[in-house]
């Protein structure tokens, strides 16, 4: 059955959480949002798009860094309020940070573990700050 998907953006003040996941591996990637342009966006370049809660903007995934993420497969879960958007993830990572997933730390009891390796400097991608 074929329908056109709405995306209930009024829940969340215009915006829906996106999960970037890897198309070959099932790694998740990272959570992000999108917004009604970034959706757009996203279904028109088959690159996603996320809405950029701290900058105010819309965003292309991997515009200053090249790690940019390419569209295999998009879901929509059942209130239409929330995607899983499995990717190529095109170089290094996908974290800011210069870690491959947005999820590197790992809770155990108490602690945090770092359960990644940096694959980046994000000194080089993005600039000193």
């Amino acid at each position: 059955m074929k329908t056109t998907i709405r995306l209930d953006f009024d829940k969340m003040d215009g915006l829906v959480p996106a999960i970037a996941q890897d198309y070959g591996s099932g790694e998740v990637l990272m959570l992000a949002f999108m917004n009604a342009e970034a959706w757009r966006k996203t279904l028109d370049t088959g690159i996603v798009h996320y809405w950029s809660r701290s900058r105010g903007c819309l965003w292309k995934k991997g515009e200053q860094s090249g790690n940019i993420q390419q569209v295999k497969e998009i879901r929509v879960d059942c209130d239409s309020d929330c995607v899983l958007i499995k990717v190529k993830q095109i170089g290094e990572a996908a974290c800011h940070t210069g870690y491959r997933s947005c999820f590197f730390n790992l809770v155990r009891g108490e602690e945090v573990i770092t359960d990644g390796e940096i694959v980046f400097d994000p000194k080089t991608k993005y600039g000193e700050k």
